[in-house]
């Protein structure tokens, strides 16, 4: 775990001499393998904290070309090492960002998750997942990085794409993508959500909902869910899907999105009272079992 004041610097290691290099070249080393469970290469990510330099803001991934086009547009930093370093599994970048939107609060520490127990606990603590299995495709655990913020925050509003043409455009203006893709192993567009940031409580939204029919879409819109355009399901066949959100009310306050492709994790979260949306986003066709979260 990081400690005192905000990153500034990220890296990646996949051999022992790269560990050497960035040791010596005063970066801090993760102590977590993200190959684990692979038993190929040991990969660990590095950071450094320096005074009077940027604060890393955002963090994502990339696991196709495609991908990372909207990134470079908009400025990110790309780790040129590969995170499923020595595996048949997808070539996964990191990338991070320097930025000054009202979504880019200063990221002060980092950790990992290994498995699907240990994520409710980083969730109550105030964590930010990522959202990107840094073991894609590559088999071993399920490998998530989480952040934590300099202060609090929530999340203000979520949107979905369909392609990569918007991409640049959402990254200037402050949102995150959840590096997975709503229609994996379905065919059909790449569907990605996103949300934003904020540290005001009185803009954060007040909850999360999914729908796969007609019939949900009312029940939904009764009860003043406001719904996203975009299919989740786009191209790929079976039921229309739909995120909702809610933005009235102060109950609550939604801190964080987690889309589970772990199916550990589905009963786990529940478990733990997360709140756990029972809707598979690739109902209808053959796609991966998947399914959102928040707290």
């Amino acid at each position: 775990m990081a400690t005192g004041g905000a990153i500034t610097k990220l890296n990646i290691s996949t051999t022992k001499d790269e560990e050497e290099i960035l040791g010596a070249n005063q970066y801090h080393r993760l102590n977590a393998d993200l190959n684990a469970g692979t038993k190929k290469d040991r990969v660990f990510l590095w950071y450094k904290k320096e005074c009077g330099l940027k604060p890393v803001t955002r963090i994502q991934f990339s696991f196709k070309r495609d991908m990372e086009k909207g990134l470079e547009a908009a400025g990110y930093e790309q780790v040129k090492k590969n995170l499923n370093a020595g595996t048949t599994g997808d070539k996964i970048n990191l990338w991070y960002f320097y930025g000054s939107t009202e979504s880019d609060i200063p990221i002060v520490d980092l950790e990992v998750s290994k498995d699907a127990t240990e994520e409710p606990d980083f969730l109550r603590d105030g964590w930010e997942r990522l959202g990107c299995d840094l073991n894609r495709s590559a088999g071993g655990n399920f490998i998530y990085l989480w952040v934590k913020r300099e202060k609090p925050s929530y999340i203000c509003e979520i949107t979905a794409s369909t392609d990569f043409n918007s991409d640049k455009q959402k990254f200037d203006l402050g949102f995150t993508r959840v590096d997975e893709d709503t229609n994996r192993g379905a065919g059909g567009n790449s569907i990605f959500l996103w949300y934003r940031r904020t540290v005001d409580k009185s803009k954060a939204l007040t909850g999360l909902n999914v729908s796969t029919n007609f019939e949900e879409d009312v029940r939904l819109e009764n009860d003043d869910f406001k719904k996203l355009s975009v299919n989740l399901n786009t191209g790929a066949g079976g039921n229309d899907i739909f995120a909702w959100y809610l933005n009235k009310g102060c109950e609550s306050q939604v801190k964080n999105i987690v889309l589970l492709i772990n199916s550990a994790a589905w009963v786990v979260y529940q478990k733990a009272g997360i709140n756990f949306i029972d809707k598979n986003l690739n109902e209808g066709n053959q796609g991966k079992e998947m399914y959102l979260a928040y707290q």
